[in-house]
């Protein structure tokens, strides 16, 4: 699950660089509430960077099969929860707000995959 440990270090980084760029870069330019909202992507950006860090390091008792798909959906989860809140409060259009929720429901189902799959398995 080389790809997997490579993705999790990756988003950690950009999380790191993300969340750094919001306190320095962005305090002055959002409002408190937006700032929040940033503060928030990041936020769980950063857990599910270490989610996929630890869904690649599960590979080895779980199989392939039992981390693809938690993997997968902590990526698009990251993309579309995390990347809408970046977009949503430095753009300030509304309608991404809708496609944050999406991301919930991909992260909920990969750890609901991951732990079908630890229960299957160990």
């Amino acid at each position: 699950m080389k790809k997997l440990m490579i993705a999790g270090a990756v988003n950690g980084m950009l999380a790191v660089a993300l969340g750094a760029f919001g306190a320095h870069g962005l305090k002055e330019k959002l409002s408190p509430e937006m700032l929040d909202v940033f503060k928030t992507g990041v936020q769980y950006h950063m857990y599910h960077a270490l989610a996929l860090l630890l869904v690649a390091l599960a590979a080895s008792k779980l199989g392939d099969d039992g981390v693809k798909w938690p993997g997968r959906l902590f990526m698009t989860g990251i993309v579309l929860f995390s990347g809408s809140l970046y977009v949503l409060s430095i753009s300030d259009v509304k309608w991404l707000g809708a496609i944050t929720p999406f991301g919930g429901v991909c992260f909920i189902a990969g750890w609901l995959l991951f732990a079908h799959a630890a229960y299957k398995k160990l």
